[in-house]
């Protein structure tokens, strides 16, 4: 695809975070992560944004407490180029009605990311008495982000049948071990879960599961598998930012993303930068 091609299309970074740690409620980000052991905030995103091409974000949690969920959108009320919020609601707790109640008032807030991978309980997605918030979520047309690891993919397969009208996307392609040679069961569980049409796929944060060393390369089986199964129209690219620093840079992903894909039609090409998070969380 050309530059000026490129250049025409809308694109949307599914995926990102700002966090400050002076809040005290991001408990896992510790001094051993180094490169990500900061604040980030709009200020430090803009200008990536801009020299690679990325019209809009979809800004998402990263701490288990109300109060992150409106540090964020207190964020993206003053920061234009965030589209959306995608934050967190105590799910199990009677409360979250009317939690998400409110919070749909709020233009800006998309949907909810409970952090399953954090559950001890692999099931606790399908607890009895989530079913009334599920129920909410539909009827307000709020999303759900699912950050699972693999071992989830069932369970959000059962999910996503039982509730078919709520609209469910999988963060990080449920961070498959790209280490590993023998991704079988991943992409048998990823290809049966794509058969729900609810439910979406991110093309982020894949990287992170490549090694000490990764490169895009490493990740392409990846990519071609998540295409595969959900086509187009059901993938979104996202930088999964600031964490991507762990394992290599914004500007490089954006490059490789855009040469991968590049191989695409340009209709395609568009739904995956941007058009399938438009639809998605309607933005």
């Amino acid at each position: 695809m050309m530059k000026s091609e490129y250049e025409s299309l809308f694109c949307i970074d599914s995926h990102q975070h700002f966090w400050r740690r002076s809040r005290g409620d991001y408990t896992w980000l510790t001094p051993d992560l180094g490169a990500i052991y900061a604040d980030f905030m709009p200020e430090q995103l803009r200008d990536t944004l801009s020299r690679n091409g990325i019209d809009q974000t979809v800004l998402v949690q990263a701490a288990e407490t109300d109060s992150e969920t409106d540090f964020m959108l207190s964020i993206a009320d003053a920061t234009p180029f965030v589209a959306g919020v995608v934050g967190w609601v105590a799910l199990e707790q009677v409360s979250a009605k009317q939690r998400l109640l409110d919070l749909s008032k709020r233009p800006k807030f998309k949907g909810i990311r409970p952090m399953l991978q954090a559950i001890d309980n692999v099931d606790w997605m399908l607890l009895p008495e989530l079913d009334c918030h599920y129920k909410v979520l539909t009827e307000l047309g709020l999303c759900f982000d699912a950050l699972i690891t693999p071992v989830h993919l069932p369970n959000v397969k059962i999910l996503a049948e039982r509730y078919p009208e709520l609209k469910i996307v999988i963060d990080h392609a449920a961070k498959p071990d790209l280490t590993q040679t023998d991704l079988t069961q991943w992409q048998r569980d990823l290809a049966a879960v794509a058969k729900c049409s609810n439910v979406y796929c991110k093309l982020s944060g894949l990287l992170n599961e490549a090694g000490s060393q990764p490169r895009f390369s490493s990740v392409v089986p990846a990519i071609d598998h998540v295409l595969q199964c959900f086509g187009p129209k059901r993938v979104m690219w996202g930088s999964d930012w600031p964490v991507i620093r762990l394992a290599g840079h914004y500007d490089s992903w954006v490059r490789d993303s855009r040469s991968y894909l590049s191989s695409l039609s340009v209709d395609d090409q568009a739904w995956v930068w941007g058009r399938s998070a438009q639809q998605f969380y309607s933005l």
